[in-house]
Order: structure tokens, then C-alpha cells, then sequence
């Protein structure tokens, strides 16, 4: 068993991720042709969500509802993009041949993620240059966790477990999000997280059940990355600006509170697998509640981080100027091409 197996199939994430592939598949098609002005467009919008049905690039939609699309889906892309870096960093330096391959596949896979969000971002009238110009002006953020530095190989274990863990936690339920395109795009993103956080379970299988060296440095791993990943869920349900609207337009499903918790309550019997400890002393099984009670991580670190004062904000934002920079030229002659290739 690895990774998210640990649930039965009829109620493990990926059977989550197949039944909303099935309703998306199976779903009547919806009356279209609403007027394109409030009200009737925003009774008929209304009507959509109510129904659970999709909401797509022509249906009329509230700009708030739109503006809270693009900030989610941007930030969604750029960190995909973002955490490339992290791990592209250990691609040549990764023990055999075999796992540089599967770290390689990986890492490429992130890169066709943030293609995805960022075309499903663009069905909502913003351009893709837009969105990277927000990114490497500082104007939209990416998540926080990719701003911690990658030590050492157990890192690579720990993202794909922990990081890839929380990330299927908190986007399974996005594959039923009211906005049609980025539902679609996220039915295939969770169905490859479920292989990189497979990946990352076996690599901390492999160390925690090798030498004492290797546990060490898996056990290592997880005790630095266990509270960055719980932070990734955002704030408390009580501080966080825009879940209540979210989850009342079924962008969101749950609240961050519900996601953490079900992530720890995911991670608890795997960790005992692995045999390596959560760094949380107070972690313990409360039998009335039938959940985990645990220690929140540190909310005033995840804010200075979001703001910029993480370990590596500087040097990943630094890294991806460059690169968007450097690809210039490559943007120029596409444009200078596909402008030849029309007027032919």
C-alpha cells in the first residue's frame, strides 16, 4: 500500500475524482441563452449553481464571482509553475537513473498543470501574459510552501507525500467547483498529484526502511515540512477573506478548517506505515469526535512567508524573472510566426 491507497476504493480520493469525471460526463446539458445583463442573467446564474450545474465562459457570472476565479485559478497555476523549483533542483542529483526519470516525469507533469489552469484562466477574458506579468511584478501570489528550500534527498519524499498529499486533499473537491473549465482541467491534475504523492511515499518508504542514516534524514524531512503543509490549507476558517462566498458560489466545497482536518486524519495511519513520527506531541485520536485533535501551525509564519519573507521568496521570484526574461525571444518569434502564418 502507498499513498492515498489507504482508503477503500469506493471512498479513497481518486473514486472522488472518477464520480465527479462521471457527473461531469453525464450531466444534462443546461438551458443556455439567458439574457446577458443582470437580472435575468444573474437569476439564471443563480439557478445553475443552485442546480449544481456548470457554469461556463459564456453564461453570464457576477464580476466578483469572475475576479475570485482568475485570483484562485492564477495563483493555482503560478504555483504549479513556482514548484517546478524545488524540485527541478534535484533532478541531476537524484541517487539512480530510475529516479531521476520518474522525478523528471514529475516535474514536467507540474509544468502541463499550470498550462492547464492557465488556459482554464484565460476562458474568463484575461490574457495568459497578463497573469505572468501579475506573478513576476508581485502582484499575485503563489503558495507558500514552495518558498522552503529542498535540503536534502528526503525533501523530494517529503514534498510528494506531505505537499502533493495536501494539494489532493485540497483540490479533489475542486473537480466539482461551479466554473465547467476549471472543474474539467482539475479532473486530470488530481489523477497525476496521485502518482507524485505516491512517488514521495515510496521514496520515505525506501529511506525510513534503509539504513539508521537514511531514516534519520527521512524523519528529518517530515519534521520540517509537516507544519508548512498544514499551513497550505490558509487560514482559519474565522480569518480567511474569501471562503464564505466561495463555498456559497461551490467554487470551494469545504472550508480550510475541514480540509486540515481531513488531511491530518489521511496522514496519521500512513505515517505509522512509513515509521516515521508527525512532529506534533500533542497529536492524538479523540474517540467521541472520530477525528484527530493536533497542534495548528504557526498562522503568523504563513502570513510573513505569503507577504515575502519566507526562506526562498526572493530567490524563486529571482529564478523566475530570469526565466521569463530569457524566454523573451522564444515569445517574440511564436507571435512573429503566427502573425506570418495568418497572413498567409
Amino acid at each position: 500500500m502507498c499513498g492515498n491507497d489507504f482508503a477503500p476504493d469506493e471512498t479513497g480520493l481518486l473514486a472522488e475524482v472518477e464520480r465527479a469525471e462521471r457527473a461531469l460526463l453525464t450531466a444534462p446539458e443546461a438551458p443556455r441563452g439567458a439574457a446577458a445583463e443582470a437580472p435575468t442573467g444573474a437569476l439564471h446564474f443563480d439557478e445553475l449553481i443552485a442546480a449544481e450545474q456548470k457554469i461556463e465562459p459564456r453564461d453570464w457570472m457576477p464580476d466578483a464571482y469572475r475576479k475570485t476565479l482568475i485570483r484562485q485559478i492564477a495563483q493555482h497555476a503560478h504555483s504549479e509553475i513556482i514548484g517546478m523549483q524545488p524540485e527541478g533542483n534535484w533532478i541531476s542529483r537524484a541517487p539512480t537513473l530510475k529516479r531521476k526519470a520518474i522525478l523528471l516525469a514529475k516535474v514536467q507533469d507540474e509544468a502541463g498543470h499550470g498550462l492547464y489552469l492557465y488556459a482554464a484562466a484565460e476562458t474568463l477574458g484575461i490574457n495568459r501574459d497578463e497573469l505572468v506579468e501579475m506573478l513576476v511584478s508581485g502582484r499575485q501570489k503563489y503558495s507558500s510552501i514552495f518558498n522552503y528550500p529542498t535540503l536534502t534527498w528526503a525533501d523530494i519524499g517529503a514534498i510528494g507525500w506531505l505537499v502533493d498529499g495536501a494539494a489532493i486533499v485540497n483540490q479533489v473537491p475542486l473537480c466539482r467547483c461551479s466554473y465547467g473549465p476549471y472543474a474539467r482541467a482539475m479532473i486530470r491534475i488530481c489523477k497525476e498529484e496521485s502518482f507524485h504523492q505516491r512517488q514521495g511515499y515510496e521514496i520515505l518508504y525506501t529511506l525510513s526502511h534503509g539504513t539508521a542514516g537514511q531514516k534519520a534524514m527521512a524523519q528529518d524531512a517530515v519534521d520540517r515540512w509537516w507544519y508548512p503543509s498544514l499551513a497550505m490549507f490558509g487560514p482559519p476558517d474565522g480569518d480567511s477573506t474569501h471562503s464564505e462566498q466561495s463555498m456559497a458560489w461551490k467554487i470551494k466545497r469545504f472550508s480550510n478548517d475541514d480540509l486540515r482536518q481531513k488531511f491530518v486524519d489521511m496522514c496519521v495511519p500512513q505515517a505509522e506505515i512509513l515509521d516515521l513520527k508527525l512532529p506534533d506531541p500533542d497529536l492524538h485520536w479523540n474517540a467521541e469526535e472520530g477525528r484527530h485533535h493536533y497542534t495548528q501551525p504557526d498562522y503568523t509564519e504563513l502570513m510573513r512567508v505569503i507577504k515575502g519573507d519566507g526562506p526562498c521568496n526572493r530567490q524563486r521570484m529571482a529564478h523566475r524573472r530570469r526565466a521569463h526574461d530569457d524566454g523573451a525571444w522564444v515569445r517574440e518569434a511564436a507571435a512573429a510566426y503566427a502573425k506570418k502564418k495568418a497572413a498567409a
